[in-house]
C-alpha cells in the first residue's frame, strides 16, 4: 500500500499486488483542494482492472470516502484508529466471471442440460411498444388490495361485473410446455407492454411451484431477483404464487417457521395473492399454509385440486359431496377466495356446470377461481360453462403459449364471450400482439419443447391423469433415464400407479411420487400384479417410500393395503400432519454456516438455502465462479455464441459489456485447458476452460451380475449421493444401502437379502448408469 499527500492540492497511491511485488502501479490525481482531487483519485481507482491477483483498490478506496481523511485531520494513528478501512466487498469482476462461462459453454457444451437434440432459434423477438408519452401504467386491481386489504380485494372480485382473467404465461404456460425454463431475461422484456395493456387482469401468476426450485437448479438464477424485478416493471397487476401448503415451494414437509417466513419475505418482494393447496387435500396442512399467507398480509386463495369426475355416477370416491365438504372447511377456514385446481384437466364442461353451481349455492359470497389445462383440448368450453356457472375468475395463458397441458386460450376466451354479461373488456389486438412476442420467444426454448412429442391435445388423460405442469417433467426424466423411447409405456405406467397407491390426488409432490413410481416399474419391467408379489424384496423409490410413511399427509380413504405393509415393514410410521413433529429451523445457524462458505450471501439466499439446501449452495458457488448469466440473451446462455459473433450484456443499468468471439485454441495446454479468446469493449481477452472430454480419463465401470446374489447393480442411472454402509458391515434384508439420485428423484437401494459388506465399487458423487455394480455382499 502506498499513500502518499503533496500538500492540499494532490494525492497519490500506488496499487499493489501482495503476491506479486513486481506489480506497481502509481495513480497521481490533482485538483485545487483536497476533496476535488480525492474525488478524481476514487474515480481513477473505480476505472481499473486488473485481473487474476488481489489488490489494496479496495482498501484505497475506503480512504478515500472516509470523512476524516477528506478533511485532512489524519495523522500516524489514522489507519490503527479506523480498523473499518479494512473493511469492503471484493471485487464482483462480472465481466471476466460472464466470459469464463461463454468459454465453458463454447468448450464443454451447455450448463444447462438440453431436453432434446433441438437448438435454440436465432431470433431476437420483437418487443411491442408502449406509449411513451404515458409514463405510469392504468391502475388495477392491486392498488384496492394495497389500499383496503385482501377482504376488500376479495369483494370487488366479487362485485365485478363480468369474468376475470388470471394469465398463467409467466408460470404455469411454461412450466406445462417448457419445463418451467423460461427465463427472467424473457418475462422482463415483454413486462412493461403487460402492465400497461392487461392492467384489468385479476392477476399475473409469475412465481412459486416449480419455477424455484428450476431456476436456481437450471437457470442460475435468483427466484427471488426475479420476484422483485418483475414487481418494478409491473407495479399495478397482483402477483400470484402457487403455494404448496406445508410444502411451501418444495417437495417435502419443512418445519412450520420456514413456512411462516417464506411467506412473509414473499410478501416483501412483491408477492401479493397465494394459491394455497395440498397434494392430498390433507386439510391440516392446507390450512398451515393459509394461515402463514394470511398472518404475511398476502390473499389467500385455498384451492381443492380435482380429481375423478362428478359427472360420472359410478366414480365415488371423489363425488360432489366431497368437494362441497372441502369448500365449506377452507371457507370456514379463512380463505379470501376459493379455488378448484384442476391441474391435469380433467374437469369436463358438464362436470364444471354441476360443480361449480354447487359450491356457488353454498357460498354465494365467495369469489370462486377456476384453474385447469387443456391436455384433452377440453379447456375453453371448460371455462365458458364454469363462468356461466358462476364463476369469478378463469386461469387462461396467451394464444402461443396456451393449449395442450398448458391453459385454455386466452383470445379463445375472450372472444368467445365478447357481448354477454361475462364479456372480459379486453382488446384482442393487444392480446394479438403479446402472443406475437411469446411466439417468437417460444422458439428459442426449442430444445425444451413438450411439442416433440405432443403435437395436439391428447384425451388420455382422462386415463392417465398426469397434471399438465408435471407431463413434460416426467418426459424428461424419462429422457434422462434411458426411458425416452418408452414415454408411452410410463404414461400406461403412470396409470397402473396411481391404482396401485390407492387412486390419489396427483399434484406436486404426490404426482412425483406416482411418476417416480411410474418410472420405476417401466425401468424395471415391472407390472402392477409384478409389484404386489414381489413388494418385498424390491427397492422402492424413496418418494413412494416416504409417501407410503405419511411423510407428506393422509390421502383421501387412507393408504392401500397390503401393499403398505408390504414395503415398509417395520419402518417408522408418521402420524398427523407431517411438519408439526419438526424443530423450528435455527435461521441464524443456518445464515452463519452458510456465509463462512459464501460471505456476500442476502437473507434471501438463506430462505433458499432453507428450503433447497444443496440446490441453493451450488447456485451460490455457480454465481460466484460465472457471474450473472442471467444477463445474458437466452440463446447464448443456452448454447453459447458463435464465432465472430458480436452481442451486447447489460448487466446492471448504465453498464453495457460488448463481447465479440473470436476463437478457441485447438491444442490443449498442459494442464488439459484451452484457450479462448474474446475481445470485450474493444479489448482482447481470454479464458482458459479445461476440457473435460479431452482430459477425461477412460474408465469402463463393472454392471452387476444379475445371476449372482451377492451383488447389488444400480436401479437406474445417477449421481450416488449417500452410502449407508461400509465394507464390513452386517445388514439385515431390506436395510438402507446407497442412496441414489437422478433428476429430482431419489432412490435408497435396500439390500436384498442379510449378510456381510464385502465390497464397495463407488464414492460419493459417483455418477452411474443403470444396473452398474454398486457393492459385493457375502
Amino acid at each position: 500500500m502506498g499513500i502518499r499527500l503533496d500538500g492540499a492540492s494532490a494525492f497519490s497511491g500506488a496499487i499493489i499486488s501482495p503476491y506479486y511485488d513486481s506489480l506497481l502501479v502509481k495513480v497521481i490525481a490533482q485538483a485545487g483542494d483536497l476533496e476535488s482531487s480525492c474525488a478524481k483519485m476514487n474515480r481513477a481507482l473505480r476505472e481499473f482492472r486488473v485481473r487474476g491477483v488481489k489488490t489494496n483498490i479496495p482498501f484505497l478506496l475506503n480512504v478515500l470516502e472516509n470523512q476524516k481523511f477528506l478533511n485532512g485531520n489524519v495523522d500516524t494513528y489514522f489507519i490503527d484508529e479506523n480498523p473499518q478501512l479494512f473493511k469492503f466487498t471484493p471485487s464482483q469482476n462480472r465481466a471476466q466471471k460472464l466470459l469464463s462461462y461463454l468459454g465453458t459453454v463454447l468448450v464443454n457444451g451447455p450448463s444447462t442440460p438440453l431436453a432434446t437434440p433441438l437448438k435454440p432459434a436465432e431470433i431476437k423477438p420483437h418487443i411491442p411498444a408502449i406509449p411513451i408519452d404515458i409514463l405510469e401504467p392504468p391502475r388495477g386491481l392491486r392498488q384496492i388490495l394495497l389500499e383496503k386489504g385482501p377482504e376488500e380485494f376479495a369483494k370487488a372480485v366479487r362485485q365485478h361485473n363480468g369474468l376475470l382473467l388470471m394469465d398463467t404465461t409467466f408460470r404455469d404456460a411454461h412450466q406445462s410446455l417448457l419445463a418451467t425454463r423460461i427465463r427472467t431475461h424473457d418475462l422482463l422484456n415483454i413486462s412493461p407492454y403487460v402492465a400497461h395493456n392487461f392492467h384489468n387482469l385479476y392477476s399475473l401468476e409469475n412465481w412459486g411451484g416449480a419455477t424455484f426450485d428450476v431456476a436456481l437448479r437450471f437457470l442460475h438464477e435468483c427466484p427471488w431477483e426475479r420476484l422483485i424485478d418483475m414487481r418494478k416493471a409491473i407495479p399495478n397487476i397482483p402477483f400470484q404464487m402457487l403455494l404448496r401448503g406445508a410444502n411451501a415451494v418444495g417437495y417435502t414437509n419443512y418445519p412450520d417457521n420456514v413456512v411462516y417466513k417464506f411467506c412473509d419475505l414473499s410478501v416483501q418482494c412483491g408477492m401479493d395473492i397465494f394459491r394455497v393447496f395440498d397434494s392430498l387435500n390433507y386439510l391440516p396442512n392446507l390450512i398451515l399454509g393459509m394461515d402463514a399467507a394470511g398472518k404475511a398480509g398476502g390473499v389467500i386463495e385455498a384451492a381443492i385440486s380435482y380429481t375423478g369426475d362428478v359427472s360420472d355416477s359410478s366414480r365415488t370416491k371423489y363425488d360432489l359431496k366431497y368437494y362441497t365438504n372441502l369448500a365449506d372447511e377452507l371457507v370456514k377456514a379463512g380463505t379470501h377466495v376459493l379455488c378448484i385446481k384442476d391441474m391435469a384437466g380433467l374437469l369436463k364442461p358438464k362436470a364444471a356446470g354441476i360443480l361449480i353451481d354447487a359450491i356457488r349455492q353454498r357460498q354465494p359470497d365467495v369469489p370462486i377461481h377456476i384453474h385447469t389445462h387443456d391436455t384433452a383440448g377440453a379447456g375453453v368450453a371448460a371455462m365458458l360453462e364454469c363462468a356461466k356457472a358462476g364463476a369469478d375468475v378463469v386461469d387462461v395463458a396467451v394464444d402461443s403459449m396456451s393449449g395442450m397441458t398448458s391453459q385454455p386460450s386466452m383470445g379463445a376466451v375472450v372472444a368467445s364471450l365478447q357481448g354477454t354479461p361475462s364479456d372480459t373488456k379486453f382488446d384482442l389486438r393487444n392480446i394479438s400482439e403479446y402472443s406475437a412476442y411469446w411466439e417468437q420467444t417460444r422458439t428459442l426454448y426449442a430444445p425444451f419443447e413438450c411439442t416433440t412429442t405432443m403435437k395436439s391435445g391428447n384425451a388420455d388423460v382422462y386415463l392417465n391423469e398426469i397434471p399438465g405442469g408435471q407431463y413434460t417433467n416426467l418426459q424428461f426424466q424419462a429422457y434422462s433415464l434411458g426411458l425416452g423411447e418408452f414415454f408411452e409405456d410410463v404414461k400406461k405406467a403412470y396409470r397402473e400407479a396411481n391404482l396401485l397407491l390407492g387412486d390419489i390426488i396427483k399434484v406436486t409432490p404426490s404426482s412425483k411420487v406416482v411418476g417416480d413410481f411410474a418410472q420405476f416399474m417401466v425401468q424395471n419391467k415391472l407390472t402392477a400384479d409384478d409389484v404386489l408379489n414381489k413388494a418385498e424384496e424390491l427397492s422402492f423409490p424413496k418418494s413412494v417410500v416416504e409417501f407410503l410413511q405419511g411423510a407428506i399427509g393422509e390421502p383421501h380413504g387412507g393408504f392401500p393395503e397390503p401393499l403398505r405393509s408390504k414395503i415398509l415393514k417395520d419402518m417408522p410410521r408418521v402420524k398427523g400432519r407431517p411438519g408439526e413433529s419438526l424443530d423450528p429451523l435455527d435461521f441464524g445457524k443456518l445464515e452463519k454456516d452458510l456465509r463462512e462458505i459464501h460471505p456476500t450471501i442476502t437473507e434471501k439466499d438463506v430462505m433458499s438455502a432453507a428450503l433447497y439446501p444443496q440446490v441453493t449452495n451450488d447456485y451460490l458457488h455457480f454465481k460466484e465462479a460465472f457471474g450473472p448469466v442471467d444477463k445474458l440473451e437466452t440463446r447464448i446462455f443456452l448454447t453459447g455464441p458463435k464465432v465472430g459473433e458480436e452481442f451486447d450484456v447489460t448487466i446492471e443499468k448504465g453498464k453495457t459489456l460488448g463481447i465479440k468471439t473470436l476463437a478457441m485454441a485447438e491444442d490443449l495446454t498442459v494442464n488439459g485447458e484451452r484457450e479462448v479468446f474474446f475481445e470485450m469493449n474493444g479489448q482482447l481477452r481470454s479464458v482458459f476452460i479445461k476440457d473435460k472430454e479431452a482430459v477425461k480419463e477412460l474408465h469402463i465401470h463393472p454392471k452387476a451380475d444379475k445371476s449372482n446374489k451377492n451383488q447389488v447393480g444400480a436401479p437406474m442411472p445417477g449421481t450416488v449421493i449417500d452410502i449407508r454402509v461400509k465394507v464390513g458391515d452386517s445388514v439385515e434384508k431390506g436395510a438402507a444401502l446407497i442412496v441414489i439420485s437422478a433428476m429430482k428423484m431419489e432412490m435408497v437401494v435396500q439390500a436384498p437379502k442379510a449378510g456381510k459388506i464385502a465390497s464397495l465399487n463407488i464414492t460419493q458423487g459417483y455418477k452411474l448408469e443403470g444396473d452398474d455394480l454398486l457393492l459385493t455382499m457375502e
